[in-house]
């Protein structure tokens, strides 16, 4: 079984940075493509931004030159480095990941449980 863990949101004000992290734990061996999406209240859950294990990436037209989506492969953990902050990016903030969990290729594909990220102006 394969865990994900999301941490470091939290309150800001408009104009700051966080980083968030995605750890992939339990079974497990490496992550292949990584997905960050948030959802505000009264909104739909939209993807932010999303990077394969070849570090192509994609991101929402809405956060493009302020968020970016790092990854540590050697950790198995992917981040989402968030500067330039808005009030308007204010929601929870999900990683999707899909994770190599054996040697034949067999994969895993589900999410965290969130973490809020609160953006004062």
């Amino acid at each position: 079984q394969v865990q994900l863990m999301e941490s470091g949101g939290g309150l800001v004000q408009a104009g700051e940075s966080l980083r968030l992290s995605c750890v992939a734990s339990g079974r497990a061996l490496k992550i292949n493509t990584i997905e960050w999406y948030r959802q505000a209240p009264g909104k739909q859950r939209e993807l932010v931004a999303e990077v394969t294990r070849d570090g192509n990436t994609h991101y929402a037209d809405s956060v493009k030159g302020r968020f970016t989506i790092p990854r540590d492969n050697a950790k198995n953990t992917g981040y989402l480095q968030m500067n330039s902050l808005k009030p308007e990016d204010t929601a929870v903030y999900y990683c999707n990941a899909e994770v190599l969990i054996d040697e034949y290729g067999s994969t895993w594909f589900g999410g965290g449980q969130g973490t809020q990220v609160t953006v004062s102006s």
